[in-house]
């Protein structure tokens, strides 16, 4: 791309931490560094998000006969306040909770999401038939922009910046955050990629067909089109809306390599207690 030669003045103070990034590598000169840091300051950013947390939570039974999923702790916190902490530190303060069974107690807990720093408003999944019901409900919610989706049993340390980012240059409807197993399991959606784009996506295969490590991590990145693939009878995002994305070579996969728990099953949540920090 042709560039143009300007003049600035910048005051010493500011200049000394525009040097401070110069590596000589990623950033070779002060030129290169002013460039970049205009061109992250300007790049668009997700303002809303939508956080799945219906659901009875049968694998917690009996903890969730009185207490929702979403509000059982991990240390000080529960799982659905580092969902929203986790938004917030990128900035997203408009966040949708999508609330079924014993949905009020996460009302009584987060409110308005005012003393979280956050606006938060529900939305009521009364017939909990699958996620893309869930999703579907917020149609006329969401702004018809880009906005996050995570599924509250899903704990990550995932660079927010760079997930959007990479959807982005992808020009995809959706976006999908891949983490890694050591091995094909049955409890997650195994995930076939060619480049940058799902080819496949396999939700719970059997274990004759789990040949990928890499698993969807259930959090997302959606272009407002993706109501466009939602059909009435569709219950799962994963088995009956991704594969018309598929087809269409309109989702993409986002590997990241930090800290995930899937703190659905109780087995990882113990594990979580231990390593998350």
């Amino acid at each position: 791309m042709p560039k143009k030669k300007i003049a600035i003045t910048l005051e010493e103070s500011l200049l000394k931490r525009i040097d401070q990034i110069i590596d000589g590598k990623q950033i070779r000169n002060r030129s290169h560094a002013i460039e970049f840091l205009i061109s992250q300051s300007l790049k668009p950013k997700i303002s809303q998000a939508l956080i799945l947390a219906a659901g009875k939570g049968v694998r917690w039974r009996p903890l969730t006969s009185y207490l929702p999923k979403a509000l059982i702790p991990i240390g000080k916190k529960p799982i659905l306040e580092i969902i929203i902490d986790h938004l917030k530190n990128y900035s997203v303060k408009n966040i949708f909770v999508v609330i079924g069974t014993l949905g009020e107690k996460i009302k009584k807990y987060f409110g308005s999401g005012k003393n979280f720093g956050v606006k938060i408003q529900y939305i009521l999944d009364k017939k909990e038939t699958g996620t893309a019901q869930a999703l579907n409900s917020a149609k006329n919610f969401l702004k018809k922009e880009p906005f996050f989706l995570w599924y509250v049993d899903e704990l990550a340390e995932i660079d927010l910046e760079d997930f959007v980012n990479f959807h982005l240059e992808q020009k995809t409807i959706g976006t999908v955050a891949l983490s890694s197993i050591t091995k094909p399991s049955l409890e997650y959606g195994i995930v076939k990629m060619k480049g940058s784009k799902i080819v496949e996506f396999l939700e719970k295969p059997e274990k004759k067909k789990a040949k990928s490590y890499l698993v969807n991590a259930g959090i997302f990145v959606f272009e407002n089109e993706i109501f466009n693939y939602i059909f009435p009878q569709d219950k799962s995002l994963e088995k009956d809306v991704f594969p018309r994305l598929i087809s269409e070579q309109k989702l993409a996969g986002y590997v990241f390599g930090e800290k995930w728990f899937d703190v659905g099953f109780p087995q990882n949540y113990l594990l979580a207690l231990k390593e998350w920090t």
